[in-house]
């Protein structure tokens, strides 16, 4: 029997990529009856995509993804820094799926804000103040980040992306980790948010953080790479899944249960 659950957040699945677990996530889809589900960046991975690499399994999640469009569920999906291609449509509405940047929802009270992460990875000290602008110093960091991309692609030198670099260095992954999510959390206070989401550096967790500011509490839907994770919201409580095939140190389950009643919309702010 499924389980009922009135948001999921999925990320960096990269389908289109050896790495990508898509038989366990299409049984973590068969296995749960959700009102929402965001995909939060980096669904397709379109910087390593290949024509010849698309295996059934793949093809089977996308299909799986449509049946619940097509039987009710709405789909919120997030442009990453992998699927950046998809920013040139942001804002594509078709029934009940949604193609968005940043998501701000209404969430049981609380004031949510689920966006990728990546525009973090090139303006880590600056970010903060670009994106106090608002809705346009989001899209300002992501035109400064496609910029810098672009002008390394001339130099034959690679994109610029922090999960890559957590990967690729485990003693310095620890204080890419921590700046990335203190950036997100002290933005999140600075906007008024209650709950920040976000993805791209395959760290699932989720953590309550305090500042002089006020309180958040930061949450990382993981990946479908290394840690098979998802974020479910069931109306009263969030909690942190892994999916049992996942090979080597599983997360810590954690749920977090807000003090308020539940209800979904999307703000208009």
């Amino acid at each position: 029997m499924k389980r009922d659950l009135e948001l999921i957040v999925l990320s960096d699945v990269h389908l289109g990529t050896v790495g990508c677990h898509a038989r366990e996530l299409v049984e973590y889809l068969e296995e749960v009856n959700p009102k929402t589900v965001v995909l939060n960046g980096d669904f397709i991975d379109a910087w390593n995509f290949r024509k010849y690499y698309w295996p059934d399994s793949h093809m089977k999640v996308v299909k799986t993804i449509i049946s619940m469009l097509a039987e009710g569920t709405q789909i919120i999906y997030l442009t990453g820094n992998h699927d950046e291609v998809l920013r040139k449509v942001s804002g594509l509405e078709l029934g009940q799926f949604r193609l968005k940047d940043s998501l701000d929802l209404e969430l049981g009270g609380d004031k949510v804000w689920i966006f990728h992460g990546d525009i973090f990875d090139i303006t880590m000290k600056h970010s903060k103040w670009i994106a106090k602008l608002g809705g346009q110093g989001y899209d300002l960091l992501i035109l400064f980040n496609k910029l810098v991309n672009t002008i390394l692609r001339w130099f034959g030198q690679p994109k610029i992306s922090l999960s890559k670099r957590v990967k690729d260095s485990v003693k310095k992954a620890v204080n890419f980790v921590d700046d990335y999510e203190m950036t997100a959390m002290d933005l999140a206070i600075d906007e008024g948010y209650d709950i920040v989401i976000c993805g791209h550096i395959h760290k699932p967790k989720i953590r309550t953080y305090n500042n002089q500011q006020g309180q958040v509490r930061y949450m990382n839907s993981g990946d479908w790479v290394e840690n098979l994770t998802a974020l479910e919201y069931d109306g009263t409580s969030w909690t942190l899944y892994q999916h049992p095939n996942v090979v080597g140190k599983r997360i810590e389950q954690t749920t977090v249960e807000p003090p308020k009643a539940a209800s979904l919309t999307e703000s208009t702010s």
